[in-house]
Order: structure tokens, then sequence, then C-alpha cells
């Protein structure tokens, strides 16, 4: 049994409407938050999530309903609208993995009707771990959303189990091929971070980095881009307290370099910071 060396901060969501909140990447987002309001449900554990751990935050409420969704969102948006402030983007985020949601689809389709009846400029967005992928409604649903924005840290299995901790089988050539379905119509997303974190095993402690930013991670991260080839990346990098310690921002000089090469490589990109 292994673990790293907790730090102790989180951010649990409320539920299933947050927000508005201004976003880094997508303007006024209103968040829509398919998991319990008090805890955490995701298929994977990253080291950096701002949530916090699974284990830590198991959550006693169930999650929304479609209907609670729909009323709620539908309530907020009749607000906004009364207030003169209408959302740039409706997003699916939250206390973790939106499409393990059993009526994902459906909510979506809400979600959808909802924002051509009250704020239809606004953007549908889904971020999303990738986990779901293979799943056939979930990937017709992530076809009729605005943003489909999906994660890839690296293409490295040993890196993933390291840092996102997927429940499960991850097998990310799986992943690969399975974004390379949505025919262009999804963004990847990449968190990148560099710094040494405890490992305990055994009650023994050793250092073990988690930098991506290397070229044995960004090389192959480029080319599995390249294959895929999405309508748009977006690199960033750690923003909030993270549950572990000693995860270090990549610098801004990385990150410019990482981006260029995909701007170079012919696809859009931005980097946050």
């Amino acid at each position: 049994m292994c673990n790293f060396a907790p730090h102790m901060s989180t951010i649990i969501y409320p539920s299933p409407i947050f927000g508005p909140v201004h976003s880094r990447r997508l303007g006024i987002s209103l968040g829509i938050n398919l998991l319990p309001a008090d805890g955490k449900v995701c298929s994977f554990d990253c080291i950096y999530c701002e949530c916090g751990f699974n284990e830590d935050h198991r959550p006693t409420l169930p999650l929304p309903t479609r209907e609670e969704v729909a009323a709620r969102l539908e309530e907020k948006l009749l607000q906004m609208t009364a207030e003169g402030q209408l959302p740039d983007v409706l997003t699916f985020a939250g206390n973790g993995e939106p499409t393990c949601h059993p009526h994902f689809a459906e909510i979506i389709d809400d979600v959808i009707r909802l924002r051509n009846q009250y704020c239809p400029r606004a953007k549908v967005s889904v971020l999303s771990n990738s986990t779901m992928i293979h799943r056939q409604a979930v990937h017709d649903a992530l076809m009729r959303v605005d943003n489909n924005i999906l994660k890839l840290d690296t293409v490295d299995p040993i890196y993933i189990n390291k840092v996102d901790h997927p429940n499960g089988t991850y097998d990310v050539e799986k992943i690969i091929e399975r974004m390379k379905a949505f025919n262009g119509h999804i963004i990847i997303q990449t968190m990148f971070m560099r710094g040494e974190v405890t490992r305990l095993e055994s009650g023994v402690g050793s250092q073990e980095s988690v930098d991506n930013i290397g070229e044995e991670y960004v090389g192959p991260w480029l080319e599995a881009v390249k294959a895929i080839k999405p309508q748009q990346v977006m690199i960033y990098t750690i923003d909030r307290e993270t549950p572990t310690e000693g995860l270090l921002k990549a610098t801004r000089e990385q990150l410019d370099a990482i981006r260029d090469r995909v701007i170079a490589a012919g696809i859009p990109c931005t980097a946050s910071y």
C-alpha cells in the first residue's frame, strides 16, 4: 500500500448549479455539477485536484436527478436574465466526473434546450477526464455540446497511474483512439506541472518527480495530439491549492514553449498560467 503525503485544502462545489464564476479559459461560467453537494465522485483521483482526494470526501447525498438539474438551471437562468448578466458558458464541472451520471446524455439535451431558450449565445462546455467516452451515449452527447473538453495529461501510463490515479482500467491507447472518433469535435485539456512529492511506502517516505514538461513527456503527447486532430488544445498549470504537497506550477516560459509547438503543428492552443 502506498500513497502521497496529504496537504489538506479542498473546494467542494454546490450541486446541481453553482456560480457564476469567472473561468480563466471560458469567461463567465455557470457551473453544472452532476455530483452530490457534500462530496466527490470521480473515476480519477488526481493528486492536483482542487476537490481533494476521493476517500476524504465520500458523499452521503445522492446524485441530483435529471429533473432537479433542469429545474434548478432554469431557476438560475431566469434570475440571471432579470439581473441582465447572462453566462458566456454553461459548464459541466464540479465535484468529480460529470459523465459518470447515469442520465448524463438526457441532461445534456435538457441543458441545450434551456440554453436555446434563455441564453442562445452561451456555449455548453463539458470538462471530462475521458474515462467514459467509450460509452456510445456519452460519445453522442459530447458530440452535441459546443465545447467537448477532454483531459489528456500525458500518454505515459506510469505517469497517469502516479498522478491521475484512475479507478479501474485506464488504457491510454484506447482513450486516444476514442478521442479520434470525435472527428475533430474535441478540445484537449492538459495539466503541466513540476515538483517532487513524498511517496509513502510502508511508512517510509521517498521523493518522486511529477514533472511532465520534459521532452520525454511533451514529445509523445504532441504526437498523440496531432493524431487526434482536435479543434483546439488548452494547456494549463496549477491554479489553486492541491491536496498533495510539493506540486509546483509550470513556468510561463515552459507553457509558452509547449503552446508554440502545438500551434506550429497547425492546432490552435491557449496557455493558462
